[in-house]
């Protein structure tokens, strides 16, 4: 499965971005973080113009939460989205990448009172709302500011979008944003506009994350407009902007067949033209915010097969190979956390046929299986195994588990490689350590 500016060299390697994959390894080690930065920028001008083209406000933010280091804020900022940041460690990521302030907006379902402070002395673009006690903060926390802190008000509009558990956001039943049929998200509006030093512009509905079709897209666009008329008659007031979220999947395997970002922005756009129609709402300004599909596809990691053991199984009778890598779930804990599959195949082999089924474990103390089942070319200790679709949710959940360094990161575009995260070092691994005098 080759994504983006992959392709396999005359030697049979995997190549990204013009360097060949065996050569990447060599140069920064492995595990490595891989990231076609060509593939990466394509795709943020893919949601522009297909958001642009068909509503005529419209601003895509990037949702940082995917991936995100200095290089990585500089790139969005370069090609003109906006971003989204969920803690002082984005924020402070974003503002020290010189991100304009003004294009960020923060998010969090629990935002302490020094989160909110931060975001406020940073004059961040927008804050999004998530509670009433995030209410009770702001208040005493704008009061005597010279300007006013625009937000929007994030509401749960109870819709189910049939993805894993553990990435569903918008349901009834979550800890994200104000309930709209109990009149939660109503009396957060009606908060926001009685507090002196808030200005309220709009809502923010996110349904979850790694989702096939655009369905509950329009299901929580559906409830947001209808919340809307029910805004206007209550108070008098549009909403200027409506976040729609993100949540957009990707192909993790061979026949996998996501939407694309054009019939994604063919389906959200077109549901709420028509919804705007039939309510005769005045159109807002439209905010998406895309993560996972705009850097999951460009990420690659590399990593080195050490053992491989055969190991008897009785149902169904036969052999069962494993093979191991140098990392596992300390740089990749989607399949231990959302029982995520992946592909992979071995880079130095690439133009080889793939006829043995593996499964891949990790190094770790515990049973760490990164795929369970997988046919790769004829496996070998020293090889470079190769898992596409590796650039969302790994290295921003990446741990230290059994101690192990996290791994380097590199962009890689037109035959060069950037540096963009330095492996961490034994060293690194005891920084915020100390010695109890004795």
């Amino acid at each position: 499965m080759l994504l983006g500016t992959q392709r396999i060299t005359v030697r049979g390697y995997l190549e990204i971005g013009g360097r060949d994959a065996v050569s990447l390894a060599e140069e920064f080690g492995t595990p490595l973080y891989v990231f076609d930065e060509a593939a990466i920028r394509a795709n943020c001008r893919a949601y522009t113009a297909a958001f642009a083209a068909r509503y005529p406000s419209v601003a895509v933010e990037y949702a940082g939460k995917a991936f995100l280091c200095l290089a990585m804020a500089r790139l969005i900022h370069e090609e003109g989205l906006h971003l989204d940041v969920a803690s002082a460690g984005e924020l402070y990521t974003a503002l020290r990448a010189g991100f304009p302030p003004a294009e960020l907006v923060f998010h969090g379902n629990n935002k302490s009172a020094a989160e909110l402070r931060m975001a406020l002395d940073a004059d961040v673009g927008r804050i999004v709302v998530d509670s009433l006690y995030e209410l009770d903060l702001l208040e005493r926390l704008v009061a005597g500011r010279r300007r006013p802190q625009e937000v929007l008000v994030r509401v749960a509009p109870g819709v189910d979008p049939h993805t894993h558990r553990r990435i569903q956001t918008g349901q009834a039943d979550t800890k994200f944003g104000l309930n709209l049929a109990s009149g939660a998200a109503m009396e957060g509006v009606k908060r926001v506009l009685r507090t002196h030093g808030l200005l309220f512009t709009g809502v923010h509905a996110h349904v979850g994350s790694n989702l096939r079709d655009a369905e509950a897209h329009v299901q929580a666009l559906e409830a947001v407009l209808d919340f809307a008329v029910r805004l206007r008659e209550e108070t008098g007031l549009a909403i200027e902007e409506l976040n729609a979220g993100g949540g957009l999947g990707i192909r993790y395997l061979p026949h996998d067949r996501p939407l694309s970002i054009d019939a994604f922005a063919e389906a959200l756009t077109s549901a709420l033209h028509d919804g705007l129609a039939r309510r005769r709402l005045p159109r807002p300004r439209l905010l998406v915010e895309p993560g996972r599909s705009i850097v999951g596809e460009a990420g690659t990691t590399l990593y080195t097969v050490g053992a491989i053991k055969d190991v008897p199984i009785a149902e169904p009778p036969g052999v069962r190979t494993y093979v191991a890598i140098d990392g596992g779930m300390s740089d990749n804990p989607r399949p231990q956390l959302y029982d995520a599959v992946y592909h992979a195949f071995l880079a130095n082999k690439a133009d080889q046929p793939a006829e043995t089924i593996v499964r891949i474990a990790g190094k770790h103390c515990e049973t760490d299986i990164l795929i369970d089942s997988v046919t790769l070319q004829r496996p070998e200790p020293g090889d470079i195994l190769a898992v596409p679709s590796t650039g969302a949710y790994t290295y921003s959940m990446a741990s230290n588990y059994n101690r192990l360094s996290r791994p380097a990161a590199v962009f890689v575009r037109d035959g060069r490689a950037r540096l963009v995260i330095r492996r961490e070092t034994l060293d690194d691994l005891l920084r915020q350590d100390v010695l109890p005098d004795a």
